[in-house]
């Protein structure tokens, strides 16, 4: 059983662009949808998508900040399994543009034309509470708030 803390995961986690983020829908359905991270990969415990106000995941989000991430990266231990990371975390919908230029790439104009400027732009903050994960043989759980391993199979 290994004890891995958020530096490790973090490396393991910076070359997986996609996720998918799940929230709290109406009557009680979790929705899911994919949403790139837009190589914003420095995990430091917070991941940042763009969106914009008319979604119903920024709806789930007023509503119920708490959401979900799951991420696969590549194969792990003696490149056998890939990599899974599930992350339990608060979402926070910003809408400053300064904060939206601290995150803009521009791989982000193909799906945003009028950049930071564009109507309705919302950026999702989600900071992780807990992170568990799958590599291989190896499992365990971090608290990312602390840091600090917690458990494993």
């Amino acid at each position: 059983m290994s004890k891995r803390n958020l530096s490790e995961l973090a490396a393991k986690m910076k070359d997986i662009d996609f996720t998918m983020l799940s929230t709290h829908s109406p009557g009680g359905t979790i929705g899911a949808r994919p949403m790139s991270n837009n190589r914003d990969v420095d995990y430091d415990g917070d991941s940042w998508f763009f969106t914009t106000q008319d979604t119903q995941m920024v709806a789930d989000i007023e509503q119920n900040p708490q959401v979900g991430l799951s991420f696969q990266g590549k194969a792990g231990l003696l490149g056998i399994r890939p990599f899974f990371i599930a992350i339990e975390g608060q979402a926070e919908l910003i809408r400053d543009k300064g904060t939206f230029a601290a995150h803009w790439t521009k791989d982000l104009d193909r799906w945003f034309e009028q950049g930071v400027d564009t109507p309705g732009l919302i950026l999702i903050k989600v900071h992780a509470k807990r992170a568990h994960y799958w590599d291989g043989e190896d499992e365990g759980e971090v608290l990312v708030e602390r840091g600090a391993f917690v458990g494993g199979p």
